[in-house]
């Protein structure tokens, strides 16, 4: 017993396990936004209470191209759910259509201009679905409301009826819509602070609006305002994220004793 006691004795006492103080997780916190890119919009059809008359319409519809520029205010609540409220300006996109009609003793057709922007405000939320290389796709959903206004619209109208052609302009007219949104994309982390992003949006912005249609001299003998149904965007963007809030800094381990 005495000899195990001395063989305890010259045992060297081994020093307490490393103290490793526990992760600090990577989220939280303010952040603000910027978003360049452009647009591809449609509309369904247009309508006007002339076209009662018409027993059959064609109609082929486009917008050029625009450009987007937005800003916004978001709060990253975990590793994988942020949400943000974002305002844009849509420029000015060219629009041109074509319209083949029949009615009763004819038939005819009416070319369309016009230009249409839009002010866009939205609260969204996003998912990040998970990070690989430093990529994290996201998808998201927002809900808000457009201010859509249509301007410098014309309507040139040529029949075989033997009238003459007739032109008609509709005044430039603003209204707020709900719009809704869907989101997907790419982010990628190039600071603690920095994410830039590349990301897709389909958005519904609801009609547009005309005022009644006149001809050259002012004159108007009906309500005609004409609808532009069912305005829609494929939104392909370009952004950045800039985290208000510092991510914390890893703390050093400490040996006790």
């Amino acid at each position: 017993m005495l000899s195990s006691m001395a063989f305890a004795a010259d045992m060297t006492i081994a020093p307490p396990p490393m103290y490793v103080p526990p992760p600090v997780e990577d989220f939280g916190g303010w952040y603000l936004r910027g978003d360049i890119g452009f647009s591809n919009q449609r509309v369904k059809r247009l309508n006007n209470a002339l076209d009662a008359a018409n027993t059959s319409s064609s109609q082929r519809l486009g917008f050029n191209t625009a450009g987007i520029f937005g800003l916004g205010a978001g709060y990253k609540f975990n590793p994988w759910f942020r949400g943000d409220i974002t305002g844009e300006y849509r420029g000015n996109s060219n629009f041109d259509g074509f319209d083949l009609i029949s009615f009763p003793g004819g038939f005819g057709a009416h070319t369309y201009h016009a230009t249409k922007s839009e002010w866009l405000a939205l609260a969204n939320a996003y998912v990040d679905l998970g990070t690989w290389w430093g990529v994290t796709p996201f998808v998201g959903a927002g809900a808000g409301g457009a201010r859509v206004s249509i301007a410098n619209f014309s309507d040139l109208t040529v029949t075989s009826a033997g009238v003459a052609p007739g032109l008609a302009f509709g005044d430039n007219v603003s209204r707020w819509n709900f719009a809704w949104a869907l989101h997907a994309g790419l982010a990628y982390r190039v600071s603690p602070n920095f994410t830039v992003e590349l990301a897709y949006r389909y958005l519904d912005m609801g009609d547009g609006l005309t005022g009644d249609l006149r001809a050259p001299d002012g004159t108007n003998t009906i309500v005609n305002p004409t609808t532009f149904k069912s305005l829609t965007s494929h939104d392909l963007k370009m952004g950045v994220r800039w985290q208000l809030d510092s991510p914390p800094a890893d703390v050093p381990p400490l040996r006790r004793g």
